[in-house]
C-alpha cells in the first residue's frame, strides 16, 4: 500500500478507536512494568544446618532442593554455616566440623558449602553463607564450643537472674550458650570466622544473625563493668542496680526497673555490636568488595534495644519516640553499613486492620516480644511499615516470615497472604526454613503465591 495511502486511512481512524488504542498500550506498559518491578525483588530461602544436615547430604538431595527452590521462584539462598552450637558446617582450624546432628549426618569429606553454591549459581541463584555470631553451644542439646572448650566456657555472658549473678551456660536464659560481645577474644575469634568464610567460598553475601546480646539481662560480667565504667568515666557502687533491678510481678513473671545509668548502659552496649558490625563489614569487603554484607534482626523495634541492637539507620532518631533512648543512641544505628537487612516481620496476623478486628491477638501465644496489648507492630503489615520508617531506606530491607507460626495453626492461605503483604511493604522477602517447607509440602503454596 503507498504511503500516501496509510497515511490518509491513518487520518481516517475514528478518534474514540485511537484513544482506545493508547489506553490499551498504556495498560500494557503499566503490567509490564509492575510484573518487572515484582520479579526484581529478591526471595531468599533460609537453610538452617541443624534442621538440614541429612536433608543435605548428599550432592543429589541438594539438586532436588536446589530444583524445587527455583520452580517456585527463589532467587537467593541463605546457607547456615555456624549454628548456635559454634560448630562450622566446613572443615577448619577455628571451629570443629558440623557432620551429625540429631541422628542426621553428612560425610565429613563431603564438600557441603561449596555444592550449594555451585549448585545455586548454576541454576542462576545467588548464594549466601549466614552465621550465628555470638552463639557458641546448645543449651537443650548441651552439646558445643561452650560445653567442649575451656577457653570459649570462659567467654560466656553473665546473666542477672533472680538468683544473682550467673554463667548464661548454667540458667534459663535462651536457647543457645551466648559469649560477650565486648571481650577482645570473643570480638577476634568470630571475626575470624566470618572472614574465614568470606574467602574460603566467595559466597554472594555473608549474612550475620545472632549478632547481640540475650536480653536486658545480660551482660553482667566483671569485664563489661570495667569496659562500661571505662565509657561512663566513673567506679559505679551497687552494681547492677545502678543499672536496672529485677522484680517479680504479681502474675509471678520478672521484670525490671531502671537504675540512674540504665539509658547509658543499654547505648554502651549498643555501640558494642554497632563498632562490631563495622569491623566485620571491613573484613568481608577486604576480601572482596563485591560480596554484600547483611543482617538479620526481629522487627520488632520498640523492645529490641533490650538485645543491645539498634539496626535503625543514624538519621533516624529513636530518643524522639521512646522514653528508653538518650539522645546518643542514635549514633549506635548501624543500618547506614549494611548491604541489605532482613527483619522478622514474625506475627500471624497480616494486616493491621486485621489485627485491630481481634479481641486478644497475643491469646495463647508470645510472638516476637509480644507483650498484652495490641500495637500496629503486632502484624506483618505493621513490623514492616516500622522497620522501613526506622531504616529510612538507606538499606534495602526484606521482610522475613517463619513458615512454623503458619503451619501451626494449619493456614497455608494466611500464610500466602502473607507473601504477598511483605513483597508489597518491603524490598524482598525471606523464607525461614526449608525444613518447614519440604517437610510440610508447602513448595506449591509459595510458589502460586509469587506468580499471582
Amino acid at each position: 500500500m503507498p504511503r500516501a495511502k496509510q497515511a490518509s486511512i491513518a487520518k481516517c481512524q475514528p478518534p474514540i478507536a485511537n484513544s482506545l488504542l493508547l489506553l490499551a498500550l498504556l495498560l500494557l506498559l503499566l503490567s509490564t512494568a509492575a510484573l518487572s518491578q515484582s520479579v526484581r525483588k529478591p526471595v531468599f530461602l533460609w537453610m538452617d544446618a541443624h534442621a538440614n544436615i541429612a536433608r543435605l547430604s548428599t550432592a543429589d538431595s541438594i539438586r532436588r532442593v536446589m530444583d524445587l527452590a527455583k520452580g517456585i521462584g527463589v532467587t537467593d539462598i541463605v546457607v547456615d554455616v555456624k549454628p548456635i552450637d559454634g560448630f562450622l558446617a566446613y572443615p577448619s582450624r577455628l571451629a570443629p566440623h558440623l557432620t551429625e546432628w540429631n541422628g542426621g549426618q553428612r560425610s565429613p569429606a563431603f564438600p557441603y558449602v561449596e555444592t550449594m553454591i555451585m549448585e545455586a549459581r548454576a541454576r542462576g541463584m545467588k548464594a549466601h553463607l549466614s552465621l550465628n555470631v555470638f552463639a557458641e553451644a546448645h543449651k537443650v542439646a548441651k552439646k558445643g564450643r561452650a560445653y567442649e572448650d575451656s577457653t570459649v566456657r570462659s567467654w560466656v555472658m553473665t546473666v542477672y537472674s533472680m538468683q544473682g549473678l550467673q554463667p548464661i551456660i548454667d540458667s534459663e536464659e535462651e536457647i543457645a550458650v551466648f559469649v560477650n560481645p565486648a571481650l577482645h577474644a570473643v570480638r577476634q575469634h568470630e571475626l575470624s570466622v566470618i572472614e574465614e568464610a568470606a574467602r574460603l567460598f566467595r559466597p554472594d553475601g555473608i549474612i550475620l544473625d545472632r549478632c547481640r546480646y540475650t536480653g536486658i539481662r545480660s551482660d553482667f560480667s566483671d569485664s563489661s563493668r570495667m569496659a562500661f565504667e571505662t565509657h561512663i568515666g566513673r567506679t559505679l557502687e551497687h552494681w547492677p542496680y545502678d543499672v536496672l533491678t529485677l522484680t517479680v510481678l504479681a502474675d509471678g513473671s520478672t521484670d525490671y526497673i531502671r537504675g540512674p545509668y540504665f539509658k547509658d548502659w543499654i547505648a554502651w552496649r549498643a555501640s558494642v555490636i554497632a563498632s562490631f558490625f563495622r569491623e566485620a563489614r571491613a573484613r568481608v569487603k577486604g576480601i572482596d568488595a563485591k560480596i554484600l554484607f547483611g543482617d538479620y534482626v526481629g522487627a520488632w523495634y520498640p523492645p529490641y534495644f533490650e538485645v543491645g541492637v539498634n539496626w535503625a539507620s543514624r538519621r533516624y532518631d529513636p530518643s524522639a519516640e521512646y522514653d528508653w533512648a538518650s539522645p546518643s543512641y542514635q549514633n549506635t544505628g548501624y543500618a547506614d553499613d549494611l548491604d541489605f537487612l532482613m527483619a522478622g516481620t514474625y506475627f500471624y496476623e497480616v494486616d493491621i486492620a486485621e489485627l485491630a478486628r481481634q479481641s486478644t491477638p497475643t491469646a495463647g501465644r508470645n510472638e516476637a516480644a509480644m507483650k498484652k496489648t495490641k500495637e500496629p507492630w503486632y502484624s506483618v503489615e505493621g513490623s514492616a511499615r516500622l522497620a522501613k520508617k526506622v531504616t529510612m531506606n538507606v538499606v534495602p530491607l526484606y521482610g522475613s516470615l517463619y513458615v512454623e507460626q503458619y503451619k501451626e495453626r494449619n493456614d497455608p492461605i494466611q500464610f500466602a497472604r502473607a507473601i504477598k503483604k511483605v513483597l508489597q511493604e518491603t524490598d524482598g522477602l525471606m523464607i525461614f526454613d526449608l525444613v518447614h517447607i519440604d517437610r510440610y509440602g508447602w513448595w506449591n503454596i509459595i510458589g502460586e503465591s509469587l506468580r499471582n
